[in-house]
């Protein structure tokens, strides 16, 4: 493999970091990310804010905003 290179690198993390890369995408920017300290620090910083976000966000909504919500969903989709 050649080394996708640190623009290809920081232009693709947000897809790396979702896993929504081709597996050849993918396996360039790990290479890249495993031999440039630089963009390896970005994905980190990345890679801890995805993680404090996903775990930030585990509480349920409220039954009464989720059924507000739901049925304006609802009346939305008949219109």
């Amino acid at each position: 493999m050649t080394d996708c290179g640190c623009e290809k690198a920081k232009a693709e993390l947000e897809e790396y970091l979702h896993r929504e890369l081709s597996d050849e995408d993918f396996r360039d920017v790990s290479e890249h990310l495993e031999n440039c300290p630089d963009c390896n620090g970005e994905h980190l910083v990345g890679l801890t804010l995805l993680q404090k976000l996903q775990s930030s966000c585990q509480e349920k909504a409220p039954d009464e905003l989720r059924r507000a919500i739901l049925d304006r969903l609802d009346g939305a989709a008949t219109h």
